[in-house]
């Protein structure tokens, strides 16, 4: 879902942060530290090119012999090429354009945009006529979405999976150039029990490209949500949840195998860092400069909690014998404003999360886990979205206001990262510990000084939460014998008290880990104890 410029240190220079704004990493837990421009598995990428001329030119000047000189210089001219060639293979930053608002630019404005900025890749949530004939010629890459609820449709029948191809695809591309279609956006979160649908309908529309010979030019994949990994804690023994890899991960794995396609992921290091403010380190979610935390599953050390929920998710699919596949982050972000609960929700902490994010993909290499995986993320969001729903920070996600105005300045492109640096965090007063986590659902762990709950959005709409509730209390497996009639929590009879009894249940005993309080957005994370008439919300089972 979501977001100060100067003089950026050259890729060899080392940022100095005090390590008093670090919180005590001397206790390994999962949810590493961060790094800045100082991640030593960057450096040793960087280092070559940034010192390469100076190391040239002083060898060089002090060479008295001509033809060793002349070798010499051959040999640097063509190491320096390799290098660039290397940069060049760098990951790619592309930018979600989420369009729930009625106060937005018009589409041809949002092309300029882009382009003014250097992205040259974009993803949006339909396939919108007025958006795709605005990129047509633009030189933009898209990627467009088949919504969650035209799954069914596309599953049920080729000739309507066909038909949307030729209408949404055909009729465009390649003049805009389309490179994917997300096929629903985290379905397996999605409370209409969706997921059944998700891997006919994939191989349908496949099969409608074969029919346009699109199939080489235009991919296929699924956005998954981290509440999908049933462990991620060390990254090493990152899994799928259980009930989903035989019905639905292979299959899926199988078929993105074939097609050449990739995996599509959403991962959201703020949503960790809200709920576990006291055990995650800000600056290891804000990719800050830190010590680095160990992996004990493999050895491998972690500078930032993106890597490590990224690695979680190659893990899992190692652990199934998917070692070959690509991975896409297709949203990331951090929302700029939110409300008194959100905690680290703010201009300064999303500047310097996505700011660090682009340089940490646009310098190259991959993860401890992948480290020649380069990756293609797509920052979300390119607007604030004034007519979403649910908390303050739901609409504050964007990189720019409606008027096109930046809500803080952060670089694109390589070229724009010469004059970037991230503003260190002033340090925090008081007693600050990391603690080891109790359990390992998304890199969370259970906070040691207060507590979190999960609640029902009064304003999702009754229908909404009744489809949730009953996700919650049936397969979702939370004890709702509490709300049964004559029971504790019973009263107040409502949809939201019910349900918000559920989802806290459910979030509990998921160990409160990422993405277990969401319910199809019609849930959130509070951090004061909920209150329905008499019931008292559990915090563990």
């Amino acid at each position: 879902m979501a977001t100060n410029s100067g003089s950026h240190p050259t890729s060899t220079s080392i940022v100095s942060i005090s390590l008093s704004s670090i919180k005590d990493s001397s206790v390994s837990h999962p949810l590493t530290l961060t790094a800045s421009t100082n991640n030593p598995r960057n450096h040793s990428k960087q280092k070559p090119l940034s010192l390469l001329s100076h190391m040239l030119c002083f060898s060089q000047n002090q060479n008295q012999n001509q033809n060793q000189s002349m070798e010499r210089l051959a040999f640097s001219c063509l190491f320096l090429f390799v290098s660039l060639l290397a940069f060049a293979d760098a990951g790619s930053i592309g930018v979600n354009y989420g369009r729930i608002a009625n106060n937005l630019p018009s589409a041809s404005k949002v092309v300029s945009l882009l382009k003014s900025q250097g992205l040259n890749r974009v993803k949006v949530f339909d396939s919108d006529p007025a958006v795709l004939q605005a990129l047509s010629g633009s030189g933009i890459k898209v990627t467009i979405d088949l919504p969650n609820e035209l799954l069914f449709a596309a599953a049920r029948s080729k000739s309507y999976a066909s038909t949307w191809v030729q209408k949404n695809v055909a009729a465009y591309h390649p003049s805009t150039q389309i490179e994917a279609i997300a096929v629903g956006n985290e379905v397996f979160v999605d409370t209409h029990n969706i997921t059944r649908y998700l891997i006919p309908a994939m191989k349908n529309l496949h099969d409608a490209l074969v029919k346009y010979n699109f199939n080489n030019d235009i991919k296929i994949s699924s956005p998954i949500a981290l509440s999908a990994l049933q462990n991620s804690y060390p990254s090493s023994a990152g899994s799928f949840r259980p009930e989903l890899v035989e019905s639905v991960f292979k299959p899926l794995l199988d078929f993105l195998r074939q097609t050449g396609s990739y995996l599509m992921v959403n991962a959201y290091p703020f949503f960790a860092y809200e709920s576990n403010s006291d055990v995650i380190s800000l600056d290891y979610a804000l990719f800050r400069e830190n010590p680095g935390v160990v992996d004990a599953g493999n050895g491998l050390r972690y500078f930032s909690l993106f890597d490590a929920q990224i690695d979680a998710v190659f893990a899992a699919m190692s652990a199934l014998k998917y070692d070959d596949m690509k991975v896409v982050v297709t949203e990331t972000g951090w929302p700029s404003k939110g409300d008194e609960n959100e905690v680290g929700a703010s201009i300064p902490n999303a500047a310097a999360y996505n700011g660090n994010l682009v340089r940490r993909i646009l310098t190259g290499g991959g993860t401890p886990l992948r480290p020649k995986a380069d990756l293609t993320v797509y920052l979300f969001a390119l607007f604030n979205e004034n007519n979403k729903n649910g908390p303050t920070s739901e609409r504050n996600y964007g990189l720019f206001y409606p008027t096109e105005e930046k809500v803080y300045d952060i670089p694109f492109t390589v070229e724009g990262l010469k004059n970037y640096h991230d503003t260190p965090r002033v340090p925090v007063s008081g007693n600050q510990h990391v603690k080891a986590p109790v359990n390992g659902g998304g890199g969370v762990s259970k906070s040691t000084s207060g507590n979190t709950w999960c609640v029902a959005k009064g304003d999702a709409g009754k229908e909404k939460l009744q489809s949730a509730l009953d996700f919650a209390c049936g397969e979702g497996g939370a004890d709702c014998h509490p709300i049964q009639p004559g029971a504790t929590c019973y009263s107040p009879n409502t949809v939201e008290a019910h349900a918000s009894f559920a989802f806290n249940s459910y979030y509990q005993k998921k160990s409160r880990a990422v993405g277990t309080c969401y319910f199809g957005g019609a849930a959130y994370v509070v951090t004061q104890p909920p209150r329905y008439g008499s019931c008292e919300f559990p915090t563990g089972y």
